[in-house]
C-alpha cells in the first residue's frame, strides 16, 4: 500500500497530482489544510493539533474524518507521528507532502532527516515539492535515479562520512570515493545518461533530484 502524508510546510498546486485514488492520506496537522484546498478528505489526521485548531478539528470529524490528537508535549513531531500511523495501516511506500519550507527552519530540517531514519528500512520513503524528489540510500545499499538527462542530483551525508560511493550515468563520477560530512563536494552533480544510480558502502546519503525547467 502507497500511502501520501501531508505536512504543514509549502505546497504547490502541482503537488495535487501525486495524490492517486488508492492512496492512503494522512494529514499531518495544518496538512489538513493543503487537503481541504485540493478538496481531497484524508483518511487519518494526527498531531497535537496547534496548527488545525479546535474549530478545524471539529469541521473535519463532522465529515467523518478520524482524529488522532496528541500531546504538545511530546518526543516526535506531528510528521514524524503521522508516517508511523501510515506504515501502522500497512504503507510499504510513503510520499511526503509539505516537508518543505513554511516558517520554521528548524522543522524542515528535521523533516528532512526523518527520510534518513533507518528505522524505515523496508519501506520506500520520498519528501517531494514540485519536480523535486527527495530520498535517503544507506550503506550497503543503490538507488536507481529517476532522470530525465541534465536533472540535478545532489548527494549529501547525514550520518558522518559516506564511503564507498559510487554513481552510474552521471556528469561527474564517483568511484568508490568517500563523501565528508558537512562537506559540500556532492552538490549539483547532473545525471548525464540514463541508467543513473549512486551506491554506497557505509553512511547515509540523502539524494535530492531536481529535473531542469520542473515545477
Amino acid at each position: 500500500m502507497r500511502a501520501v502524508v501531508v505536512a504543514h510546510g509549502d505546497v504547490l498546486p502541482s503537488d495535487r497530482a501525486v495524490i492517486g485514488a488508492q492512496d492512503y492520506v494522512v494529514a499531518a496537522d495544518g496538512g489538513a489544510f493543503a487537503l481541504e484546498r485540493w478538496k481531497v478528505l484524508p483518511h487519518l489526521i494526527v498531531g497535537d493539533m496547534d496548527s488545525l485548531g479546535d474549530a478545524g478539528v471539529v469541521r473535519f470529524a463532522r465529515q467523518g474524518i478520524p482524529v488522532a490528537k496528541f500531546p504538545a508535549a511530546k518526543d516526535e513531531s506531528d510528521l514524524e507521528l503521522a508516517i508511523a500511523q501510515a506504515i501502522a495501516a500497512g504503507a510499504t511506500e510513503v510520499v511526503v507532502l509539505g516537508a518543505l519550507g513554511g516558517d520554521r527552519l528548524d522543522h524542515e530540517a528535521a523533516n528532512l532527516l526523518l527520510l534518513a531514519d533507518p528505522g524505515y528500512d523496508g519501506v520506500r520513503i520520498e519528501a517531494r515539492r514540485g519536480a523535486l524528489r527527495i530520498r535517503a540510500v544507506r550503506g550497503k545499499g543503490s538507488l536507481a535515479l529517476a532522470g530525465p538527462v541534465g536533472a540535478l542530483v545532489t548527494l549529501l551525508p547525514v550520518s558522518g562520512d559516506a564511503g564507498g560511493v559510487a554513481t552510474e550515468g552521471l556528469r561527474y563520477p564517483l568511484k568508490g570515493e568517500t563523501l565528508r560530512f558537512g562537506r559540500a563536494r556532492g552538490l549539483s552533480n547532473e545525471v548525464a545518461s540514463l541508467p543513473a544510480s549512486v551506491s554506497l558502502d557505509k553512511g547515509t546519503l540523502l539524494v535530492f533530484e531536481t529535473p531542469m525547467g520542473g515545477t
